[in-house]
């Protein structure tokens, strides 16, 4: 298929953070089949180098580079090493989660502990590179959140299932949708664009949901089931790419018609 310019990312220079999950890996794909020139940041040495292997072989460019969002002075070190051998930075994608609350009695130490990647890491990320985009004047950010930071928690999907909704997914997923809102607002004059994809739930196939689950979960969407985590790609590569050059402030759901049903 011929490639479209305004759709392309030939040429920029995006970094990825959480590209080595389920989501993670189908986003770094995505991206690459743009032809971003992409760097995807973890602090999971293992896990990078399988996937930089596993792009390879896919005759895909991908660097890799080490990075713990917990510390500021990590992700300036970061965003200087990206600089130093690119020269700019053209949009990030933010798709870091971590996941230590399991369910609503858990203790506050894990809450406070989802905070610190999934509040103040976040927040640090943007800001750092951010401002090094509002300072060359041009940029994308694209957040990915969740449907769940725009709906409640519903327990029929969950009864009779070992699966739980843990509360501080929601509060986070939720202020990250704001959070953009106000992130696009401050940035627009430099010309820096911050959006928010929202996908719904993702099938699992390395480690599956409950049948119960999918079963329910099919009915609540227009589509009848589950996404794979292939098809969120498209809407991330289009709110980096030109063709979106006039959109920021967005919060695009990507969930099979789930929030608008």
């Amino acid at each position: 298929m011929p490639e479209s310019s305004a759709f392309s990312l030939r040429g920029k220079v995006v970094v990825q953070f959480g590209g080595t999950g389920l989501l993670g890996r189908a986003l770094v794909s995505a991206l690459g089949a743009a032809n971003a020139t992409l760097v995807v940041a973890s602090r999971n040495r293992s896990s990078l180098a399988a996937l930089a292997a596993a792009e390879k072989k896919a005759r895909r460019k991908v660097e890799v580079d080490e990075v713990d969002i917990g510390s500021e002075a990590s992700l300036h070190a970061l965003r200087d090493r990206v600089l130093a051998r690119h020269g700019r930075v053209d949009g990030i994608v933010f798709n870091a989660v971590s996941r230590p609350m399991g369910k609503f009695s858990d203790d506050l130490a894990a809450w406070r502990a989802s905070m610190e990647t999934n509040a103040t890491g976040f927040f640090a990320t943007v800001r750092a590179f951010g401002d090094a985009m509002a300072a060359q004047g041009s940029g994308s950010i694209v957040n990915i959140a969740s449907m769940q930071g725009m709906v409640g928690m519903n327990p029929w999907l969950y009864e009779g299932t070992a699966m739980t909704a843990a509360p501080d997914y929601f509060f986070h997923k939720g202020g990250m949708i704001n959070l953009t809102r106000y992130l696009a607002s401050h940035y627009g004059s430099k010309g820096v664009r911050v959006n928010v994809v929202s996908p719904g739930g993702i099938f699992n196939p390395e480690k599956p949901q409950a049948p119960a689950f999918r079963e329910r979960y099919g009915k609540m969407t227009m589509l009848g089931r589950m996404a794979e985590a292939h098809e969120v790609g498209g809407a991330v590569v289009f709110l980096l790419s030109d063709a979106s050059a006039y959109i920021t402030g967005i919060n695009l759901p990507v969930d099979g018609g789930y929030t608008a049903k």
